[in-house]
C-alpha cells in the first residue's frame, strides 16, 4: 500500500517547494540575511583577500602577491615576541579575573549589612566604559601628577616613585592590572549568580556529616559551578586575547613596542604603517584560534543545554 506524502497536510504546504507560505518566510528573513552579509561575511571575505595583496596606504588592493605577507610575518621576531607577550597576557590576566571573582563573588554571597551596596560598587568598574576607565587609569599612572606616585610619597612607602610607563616591564604589568581591574567584576557577579543555584540542602547535609568550609567548597561548590566556570573563561579569553582599547590608550605598544599585543600590532603595522596587507595577515593569524574557542564554548553550551 502506497501512501500518499501529501495527505493531511494544509493547501499552501501541498505540491512545489516555493509556495506562499515559503515565500513569505524568506521575505521576512531577507533583511536579516543582508545585514549578516554586509556587516559579517564581506568584511571577512576582504580580509581575507587583502591579505594575499600589496596595498598602498588608501588600503587600496595594488598588487597580488600571494602568502608573501604571511611569509614576512613569520620572519619577522618582532611578531613572535608579540605572539609570545600576548599569550602571557592572556594566561595572567585570565586566571587572576577567574580567581579574584570567584572569591569575590564567594564574599558576596554571605550574608551581611550592607551586602547590597557592595554589590553595587564591584560592578562600576565594569558598568564603566573600558576607553574611559583606561583613560582614568592613564592619569592614575602619570609620573608627575598621578595618584599612585603621590600617594607612595606621602606615605613614605617610595620617596622617588618610578615613571611606571617608560619601562617595559612596567608598563605591561599596568596594562595587565587595568584589564584585569576591568573585567573582575563581570566574573564575580556571573559566579554569584551560579552560586545562588546552587541547593542549599547540599551544604546542609554536608555540615550533618561533619565537612567545614573547605571541604563544602571543594566537594560541592566547585563541581556545582564547573560549567559556569568554564564557560566564563572561554569568554574571557576571547575578550582578553583581542583586548585593544587597554594597552592602546595607556601605553599605545611603547616603550619601544615592548607592550604591543595582536590587537595593537594589528593596528599599527595595518593602519599606521599602512601596510594593511601585512595588517590582516596577522588577524588571520588570530582568527583559527579564536574560532577553536567559539567551537567550545558552543559545544559546551548546547551540552549543557
Amino acid at each position: 500500500m502506497v501512501m500518499n506524502k501529501n495527505i493531511g497536510l494544509p493547501p499552501e504546504r501541498k505540491g512545489a517547494f516555493w509556495t506562499t507560505e515559503s515565500t513569505l518566510a524568506y521575505f521576512l528573513v531577507l533583511p536579516a540575511i543582508a545585514v549578516l552579509v554586509a556587516f559579517m561575511f564581506y568584511p571577512i571575505v576582504y580580509v581575507f583577500l587583502t591579505s594575499l595583496y600589496k596595498t598602498n596606504r588608501l588600503g587600496n588592493l595594488v598588487k597580488f602577491i600571494g602568502t608573501d605577507n604571511f611569509e614576512t610575518l613569520f620572519s619577522d621576531k618582532e611578531f613572535w615576541e608579540v605572539t609570545i607577550r600576548s599569550v602571557i597576557w592572556t594566561v595572567l590576566a585570565v586566571s587572576a579575573k577567574t580567581l579574584a571573582g570567584l572569591v569575590i563573588a564567594l564574599l558576596l554571597n554571605v550574608d551581611f549589612k550592607g551586602r547590597k551596596l557592595a554589590r553595587t560598587l564591584v560592578i562600576l568598574p565594569w558598568a564603566s566604559s573600558v576607553p574611559i576607565s583606561a583613560m582614568l587609569w592613564l592619569w592614575v599612572y602619570n609620573y608627575m601628577f598621578g595618584l599612585l606616585n603621590y600617594t607612595l610619597e606621602i606615605t613614605g612607602l617610595w620617596k622617588n616613585p618610578p615613571h611606571w610607563l617608560a619601562y617595559p616591564l612596567s608598563g605591561f604589568l599596568a596594562n595587565l592590572y587595568v584589564d584585569i581591574w576591568i573585567g573582575i567584576p563581570f566574573m564575580a557577579l556571573v559566579f554569584l549568580a551560579g552560586l545562588q543555584t546552587i541547593p542549599k540542602e547540599l551544604y546542609e547535609a554536608a555540615e550533618i556529616d561533619g565537612a567545614g568550609s573547605f571541604t563544602k567548597f571543594l566537594l560541592i561548590t566547585l563541581p556545582q559551578l564547573g560549567y559556569v566556570v568554564f564557560i566564563v573563561t572561554l569568554f574571557s579569553t576571547i575578550w582578553t586575547l583581542a583586548m585593544f582599547e587597554t594597552a592602546f590608550i595607556i601605553t599605545q605598544g611603547g616603550p619601544m613596542n615592548s607592550t604591543h599585543l595582536f590587537s595593537t600590532f594589528t593596528y599599527q603595522i595595518g593602519i599606521a604603517l599602512g601596510r594593511l596587507g601585512e595588517g590582516t595577515a596577522i588577524s588571520l593569524f588570530m582568527f583559527p584560534i579564536l574560532i577553536v574557542l567559539m567551537y567550545l564554548e558552543l559545544r559546551y553550551v548546547r551540552k549543557g543545554a
